[in-house]
């Protein structure tokens, strides 16, 4: 069966705390996409945020964003008072995450000298967590304990990771290392009775995993024999991609790319690790940037721009033969936008993985495009854009005339429709098994609704819902499209 789903991110839901939690606004959102007949809710990465705030450049793989803690949750289980919650930002429509740095930890620490550490699920989320979870509690402490410093700026001693060190910052940061376990301890228990709620009403989470890594994370820190690093733990090379139509200088993205010979000598045991803890916490994972796997963009540190680098080899469908062979089939979308070369085009039919399209990129006058709806498979995931691209509205406005007729001749827009409304059920209406809209286009926003804007920083991953924005005038309207091209909710995840 055709399924469709709502692309919205955790930090874009609604909230009385300056940015959207597991709490009571997410439970509302899973009644809303099962009352509109919806089967998925895609998110964005859910890793705890570093500079420039982007879900895709994290400080673990691994952990979970303390953010989307759900102060009321905290405050029913008496580990917090009510009237000991600051946030003196209101319920706008952005994200203030220097606030919200600022502010939360303060409140989540009082939580924590609450909480009983002898806790059995505690204690037990401790254990089957120890593989990440150990170097990234020492990590977060030690770089709260140096004022937020990059590793890499840290004594060399601790910068190399020597014993005697580790042993001295582990005992003299205990309690904080305990507190950065217990944030780990609440995210996970928060999200996964979230995730259960909507599974329960058959509605299946996709993640989204980054390809790469922050290079100042405790994937790096506490694991530089899988990286491109030289004797000093300095990137040799960085991850980007080439100039293209969001940028003429290219993208330069500043991740250390993977030592993909030493990865392979372990036989891939840390991304099989990763996988797996991404398939605890989601139903199905989208990985952005699939294309790396076969040729990666490697470009020289310290460049300015991108324009320099060189396209590698990746380490192609070894990895996914091992991750097969360590956990099985595995349902993941490979978001395969950039460069689809021929070898990109084999290992994505090797793997069987559904790739993407965006009607967004599709209507080129000048010429046929790739992304046309009528040459669509089954077995892709076809989206009107997503959180790089502009909303769909903001798209239209600024087409070049000719490529706007082209577009609206296709999509047999008349005049006294909706544009937007137009390329949504064009989307909807094509052959691919499972569409994504994100929310933003279903509520018809322009630039207030674009939630980043690549190769920039400073303003982005900010855009929030409004409370009275999900409704049930808006549930109807999508589950009408929804019932209209056919994509009705399965029963069974």
């Amino acid at each position: 069966m055709r399924k469709t789903g709502i692309l919205l991110h955790i930090s874009s839901l609604p909230s009385t705390y300056g940015i959207g939690t597991y709490g009571k606004e997410a439970y509302r959102f899973v009644d809303f996409l099962e009352q509109s007949e919806q089967s998925y809710w895609q998110l964005l990465p859910l890793g705890p945020t570093s500079y420039g705030d982007s879900p895709y450049q994290t400080f673990s793989a691994f952990a979970n964003n303390p953010y989307f803690i759900d102060l009321d949750e905290l405050v029913k289980e008496k580990l917090l008072r009510k009237n000991e919650i600051v946030a003196s930002f209101d319920s706008s429509r952005f994200v203030d995450y220097k606030e919200l740095y600022e502010e939360r930890f303060i409140v989540l620490k009082k939580a924590f000298h609450r909480f009983n550490q002898q806790d059995k699920d505690y204690l037990l989320f401790i254990e089957q967590n120890k593989k990440w979870l150990n170097d990234f509690a020492l990590f977060m402490a030690i770089k709260v304990d140096h004022d937020g410093a990059s590793w890499i700026s840290w004594s060399d001693d601790l910068r190399l990771r020597k014993p005697s060190a580790l042993d001295h910052y582990s005992k003299i940061l205990k309690n904080d290392i305990e507190f950065y376990k217990f944030l780990q301890f609440k995210s996970y228990e928060q999200w996964l009775k979230l995730k259960k709620y909507a599974n329960d009403r058959n509605i299946m989470m996709i993640g989204d995993m980054p390809i790469y890594v922050s290079y100042d994370s405790s994937d790096v820190w506490a694991n530089p024999e899988y990286f491109d690093l030289d004797s000093d733990r300095l990137p040799n090379h960085i991850a980007g991609v080439p100039p293209d139509n969001y940028s003429s200088d290219g993208q330069l993205w500043g991740n250390p790319l993977y030592n993909w010979s030493a990865l392979k000598d372990q036989q891939y045991e840390w991304w099989i690790d990763r996988v797996k803890s991404s398939m605890v916490l989601f139903d199905m994972i989208r990985i952005d940037h699939f294309i790396g796997f076969q040729n990666f963009y490697s470009i020289p540190y310290g460049a300015k721009t991108a324009i320099h680098g060189e396209w590698k080899k990746g380490p192609g469908i070894q990895i996914f033969n091992a991750i097969k062979e360590q956990i099985g089939d595995v349902n993941i979308i490979a978001e395969d936008l950039g460069v689809v070369t021929p070898d990109v085009r084999k290992l994505l039919k090797e793997t069987g993985f559904p790739g993407m399209k965006l009607l967004q990129f599709a209507f080129d006058s000048r010429e046929e495009s790739d992304y046309i709806p009528h040459l669509y498979t089954r077995n892709i995931i076809a989206y009107t854009g997503t959180h790089d691209n502009p909303t769909t509205l903001s798209w239209f406005n600024k087409l070049p005339e000719s490529d706007l007729k082209y577009c609206l001749k296709y999509i047999n827009h008349s005049g006294n429709q909706n544009k937007v409304d137009s390329l949504i059920k064009t989307t909807l209406a094509c052959v691919a098994d499972t569409t994504i809209i994100p929310i933003q286009d279903y509520l018809h926003l322009g630039d207030e609704g674009r939630m980043n804007i690549p190769s920039t920083t400073g303003n982005n991953w900010r855009w929030r819902l409004l409370k009275h924005e999900i409704n049930n005038k808006l549930s109807f309207k999508i589950r009408d499209l929804t019932r209209l091209y056919g994509r009705g909710k399965s029963t069974n995840l």
